[in-house]
């Protein structure tokens, strides 16, 4: 009901984590996933596709 999400970690460990964290690879580098992939926006835009880069 209150919606709240907590992690219970410190603020060093969570430091140490977001120095260390590195996106992962694509799962699709090309075809027609790749290209939906680098122009959808992000879900709570609508993840709608950009289509000025067109």
């Amino acid at each position: 009901p209150a919606r709240l999400l907590e992690l219970n970690i410190s603020e060093s460990e969570l430091a140490r984590r977001r120095a260390n964290w590195q996106p992962p690879a694509p799962r699709y580098t090309k075809g027609v996933l790749a290209k939906y992939t680098k122009l959808v926006s992000s879900s709570s835009l609508g993840a709608v596709t950009d289509l000025d880069l067109f």
